[in-house]
């Protein structure tokens, strides 16, 4: 695949004023927000509101999580724009403009192509990973210097493995992240099945529905679920962990995997969870 892309820092400089006790000003940074357009084949397939960095990424995240690619071998050439506004993606086959958009619960209005609560086949991973494994991995979502350290106003997605975070994602939109993260495993090579998804914001059924589609067993979040994407893990067998804090998480479906009745681990989930 050719490729080539145009690095935008994500945030503007921007100035303030803070008062505590007094009044001062302030030179920093703020988020980054404009609309990205992504383009196959020549023809204009949707534009995205976002965080106009790692656009390459997005766009791949994108077509794998609404079916039109399955890896890298179908992309033929890949270009950013130089204000970064405009994704081009010529594939090695021809594809078909979907005629329905659905408008997602996303932050800046998320868009997909397919119902959220169609049909997936369950899945059979038996992952698992302790509570107080899994409260650390959080840690690394805001890395030194993130855009969220930077200016903050930022969602953020990883992808996990036992105790280590394999890939990264920021946005201004959580769903987005996921895309993100899906377009990074691809050019990486990384499989994603088997994997935990972790993420910030609210997980709403897009999100549900992006993580099946990646083969994540456990989606864990800072944030809260809708009854949507609860009653869609409930039947995807995927795990759905809430509200996941230093020693307190909330878990909507299937506790089996992070020890929830095992008698082997039931001492260390009483001190470190509550499910």
């Amino acid at each position: 695949m050719r490729e080539l892309q145009v690095k935008v820092r994500g945030t503007v400089g921007a100035d303030w004023y803070e008062y505590h006790r007094s009044w001062r000003k302030v030179a920093a940074e703020v988020v980054e927000e404009a609309l990205v357009t992504l383009y196959v084949n020549g023809s204009e397939l949707v534009t995205i509101m976002c965080t106009p960095r790692d656009q390459m990424d997005l766009a791949l995240g994108f077509l794998k999580n609404e079916g039109f690619i399955d890896g890298m071998e179908e992309v033929d050439l890949l270009t950013v724009s130089k204000n970064g506004c405009c994704v081009d993606v010529w594939l090695r086959h021809p594809v078909q403009r979907p005629k329905r958009v659905v408008i997602t619960s996303g932050c800046g209005g998320g868009v997909t192509f397919d119902d959220p609560s169609v049909e997936i086949q369950p899945l059979a991973d038996d992952t698992r990973i302790t509570p107080q494994d899994l409260f650390p991995l959080f840690n690394e979502l805001n890395f030194a210097g993130s855009l969220y350290a930077r200016a903050r106003g930022v969602h953020a997605s990883g992808l996990a493995e036992g105790g280590r975070v394999l890939a990264l994602a920021e946005d201004v939109g959580r769903h987005n992240t996921v895309d993100k993260l899906v377009g990074v495993c691809l050019r990486r090579s990384i499989d994603s099945r088997g994997k935990i998804l972790l993420a910030t914001g609210r997980v709403s059924s897009e999100m549900l529905r992006k993580a099946a589609w990646m083969g994540c067993p456990i989606v864990a979040s800072r944030n809260s679920p809708t009854s949507m994407s609860v009653a869609m893990a409930e039947a995807w067998n995927i795990t759905l962990v809430g509200y996941v804090r230093q020693g307190f998480m909330r878990v909507y479906s299937h506790p089996e995997r992070l020890g929830h009745g095992d008698s082997a681990m039931a001492g260390r989930n009483q001190a470190g969870a509550r499910l």
